[in-house]
């Protein structure tokens, strides 16, 4: 088990943001936890840590937001999200975590900047088979890598306007759904190495506690800001992001 102090300065803080995150505030947020412990580790380590928590996180999600979700928009991202895991898994040696930082980071803020700039009046956006197999593929790709998975889904399911509970019901049993699914990989891979697991074991504890935490943070916000929260949080992910990789 890693036992630097300094790595829990970073990896405790970062649990929790990802886990409030989970709970339904603030979007995709959580994409910060492996960004903030790559600060004190290697990025790939950093990512098998995270996801044994992410799984934990993600059954205390499923849990609270049960019986609720768009249908439509998970049966068109998630076979589109496996075709990118899968694409992520084999082509994992090529790429470095500063080339996921890169595009995901841009990603990010281009999608922020045409939200604040856009008209006010703006009509939801109808759901689309072709746009969500695209931004679905490109959240399993980037998830695999770092989990870095936020910022795509939120470029398919921000401009349909869905209601907050369903907006954030339909990212947890997405996020659910492809966590689950990287677990094999990351085994095949040699990620889930003994030191790794048994540090997500120590931290784990922070997991349900954040996403209780998200839940009734995500009670006390109307739409208006819950979209305006998250955006801004979308933008300044995408400045860590790109942050990170240039320098």
């Amino acid at each position: 088990m890693i036992t630097d102090p300094l790595f829990y300065v970073a990896a405790v803080p970062a649990v929790l943001i990802t886990a409030i995150s989970k709970g339904g505030f603030g979007g995709g947020l959580g994409m910060l936890g492996v960004p903030m412990m790559a600060l004190v580790i290697a990025p790939q380590q950093a990512a098998a840590i995270l996801l044994p928590i992410l799984c934990l996180m993600d059954a205390v999600g499923l849990w609270k937001f049960r019986a609720r979700g768009d249908l439509h928009s998970l049966t068109t991202l998630l076979p589109a999200a496996a075709v990118g895991i899968a694409l992520g898994a084999l082509t994992f040696q090529y790429f470095s975590a500063d080339h996921i930082r890169i595009l995901v980071g841009t990603i990010a803020i281009v999608f922020s900047v045409n939200y604040w700039f856009k008209p006010a009046d703006t009509a939801p956006k109808p759901r689309s088979r072709v746009r969500g197999s695209f931004w679905g593929a490109l959240a399993g790709f980037t998830s695999f890598s770092v989990h870095a998975g936020g910022p795509p889904l939120s470029a398919y399911l921000l401009p349909l306007k869905l209601p907050r509970w369903d907006f954030a019901a339909t990212s947890i049993i997405f996020f659910a759904a492809i966590n689950a699914i990287k677990v094999l990989p990351y085994a095949l891979i040699g990620q889930f190495t003994w030191d790794n697991l048994s540090t997500s074991a120590a931290l784990a504890i922070l997991a349900p506690i954040g996403v209780l935490i998200g839940t009734a943070l995500h009670h006390r916000i109307n739409d208006m800001w819950f979209y305006r929260v998250s955006y801004a949080m979308l933008f300044m992910m995408g400045l860590k992001l790109l942050y990170d990789a240039f320098f």
